[in-house]
């Protein structure tokens, strides 16, 4: 136990495991036992929960939801990639400047002109997501790109590797770890967005317009019980990225650990 009041201690997985859960369920009894007076029990929370899996659709709402937003991740995250690895040269890197300062647009705004040069709400959802994350990723990918060393591109030139070569091997392949993590730690910004886009474009659906038809009629158990699902499913997916994170790039684990 004295490990885990200790600075910069590193617990073993079955202790920290054990204080965690002990700590979710103090919650747990505090919610249900002496509740806040502004927020829903924890058992209207479950009834609430289980009328809107049975009777509203939550779990089709959220799998259309769910693909709405990979999908914008992955064109988001490729364009992202192609943007930030295209400031190599020196043409581009206005480009990835300012694509950097356009995270401080407003969604408003956004939604307005794709409205006038898109067709359908999908496609005006889905430009809406793939500018932010865009927009996100490049300034992620950019700051782990300026991590670079000159040493490391002078060792690469060292092994007679040319220019266009060496990026290739120290910063597209040496340091995709980074980049991955840096789409895990943005992939929270389309959850946050999505449901705002899904409340002004509802022909499809989604968790956004199930939890706009919640809370305008104040059922207060049904948000709080859509906001847990919505937490429960970033973080189901934010352990997915950090699972692919360590099989396909295991020594990410051990650098982590040198730098600790």
């Amino acid at each position: 136990m004295k490990e885990l009041f200790s600075p910069n201690a590193t617990p073993r997985r079955a202790v920290f495991t054990t204080m965690v859960a002990l700590q979710v369920l103090v919650l747990l009894l505090l919610w249900a036992f002496y509740p806040v007076q502004i927020f829903p029990s924890l058992g209207q929370v479950l009834r609430a929960l289980g009328e809107l899996t049975t009777g509203q659709g939550l779990i089709p709402e959220l799998w259309a939801s769910m693909t709405t937003a990979l999908q914008a991740l992955a064109i988001g995250t490729v364009l992202a990639l192609l943007l930030s690895y295209l400031t190599a040269l020196p043409f581009f890197r206005p480009l990835a400047y300012a694509a950097t300062k356009m995270r401080y647009l407003t969604l408003t705004g956004l939604t307005f002109f794709m409205a006038l040069l898109l067709s359908s709400g999908h496609e005006v959802k889905l430009s809406v997501l793939v500018f932010a994350t865009t927009v996100y990723l490049v300034t992620g990918i950019t700051s782990v790109i300026l991590t670079t060393t000159q040493e490391e591109m002078d060792h690469a030139r060292t092994l007679g590797l040319g220019e266009w070569r060496s990026f290739w091997e120290v910063v597209v392949l040496g340091k995709l770890d980074l980049m991955l993590e840096v789409v895990r730690q943005n992939f929270a910004i389309i959850w946050t967005m999505i449901t705002l886009v899904e409340t002004l474009y509802q022909s499809e659906g989604g968790i956004g317009l199930l939890l706009y038809k919640q809370n305008r009629y104040l059922h207060l158990d049904g948000v709080l019980a859509i906001q847990l699902v919505i937490l429960a499913t970033g973080a189901a997916q934010d352990y997915a990225f950090a699972l692919l994170r360590r099989v396909f790039f295991p020594y990410s684990a051990l650098t982590a650990a040198g730098q600790g």
